[in-house]
Parts: structure tokens; sequence; C-alpha cells
């Protein structure tokens, strides 16, 4: 895998696309296992099927968003370059169902120096969609990110 880019790679307004990943079963019951989040909407078939809209298993917003940063990260372009996860707003636009294939849309929003000539920040917005192209979660991240030092951008 490639090194990651620096600060001063990234543009305002680019756009990068990861790969798609189908949520399972198998994950659903994992995460939902490990995080120790027993609710009947993500366990119990006959309840959702039966007393809610859905229809059918759902998994956890986190779920989605982990998976998502994971395919994040998978891309490269983070790799080696990451200094400081920042912080994120959160927005869930539909459910993800089991089955479903999200991908994500990272576009560079805004970039900032800091006062280290070592590092800035970049501000990305996440658009999460299912195998349909539909949103199903948005968010914006920020992260500090190495520059390549000496360098202005």
């Amino acid at each position: 895998m490639r090194e990651g880019l620096y600060f001063e790679d990234f543009v305002a307004g680019r756009t990068y696309t990861t790969e798609k990943r189908t949520i399972t079963e198998t994950d659903l019951v994992n995460f939902v296992t490990h995080c120790a989040m027993f609710e009947p909407l993500f366990m119990d078939t006959g309840y959702v099927e039966n007393e809610t809209h859905y229809g059918r298993k759902i998994a956890p917003g986190l779920l989605t968003l982990s998976f998502s940063e994971g395919l994040v990260l998978l891309t490269g372009i983070l790799k080696n370059r990451g200094i400081a996860f920042l912080g994120m707003k959160m927005e869930i636009k539909r459910p993800v169902y089991v089955g479903d294939a999200i991908y994500v849309e990272v576009d560079v929003v805004d970039k900032r120096e800091t006062k280290k000539n070592d590092r800035g920040v970049i501000t990305f917005r996440h658009r999460i969609r299912n195998q349909d192209n539909d949103l199903v979660m948005e968010c914006e991240m920020k992260r500090m990110i190495k520059r390549r030092v000496g360098e202005g951008i």
C-alpha cells in the first residue's frame, strides 16, 4: 500500500471514493455482542418484523460509522500521515440493513494551517451510501494531518 497524502496534497473540492463493503449478519452479531448493544432492534428478527416499520434487521449507526471509517483507511490516503482525529458531526439519513453494501465519498471541505509547521487541520465530509447510491449517513470529520516540514501550502 502506498504512503498517504500530506496536508499539502489535499485540495479543497477533491473527492475520494472507497470500495464497497457488504454488512453481513455475522458483522451485526459480532459488533452488537462486542459493544453489548443487545437491543431487540438489532438482535430479534421477530421483533423487527412485527413491531417496527423496518421489516428486517438494521445495523446500528455506530457499526455503519465504524465500517465506513475502515473503508476510508483502506484507501491509503491517510496512511502514516494522520496525527489526530479531532472530532466529527454525524447525521443518519436512512437505515442500513443486513445485506446492504456501503461505500464512502470523501470530500475535502476545508484545510487550515496550525501554529506548528509540521501539521495542518483538514475538514472532510464523508457521504456514506448504500448499493443503490442512497445517502445513509453524512459526517463532517476534522483530522490533524502531517505536513511536509519546511514547505508552505
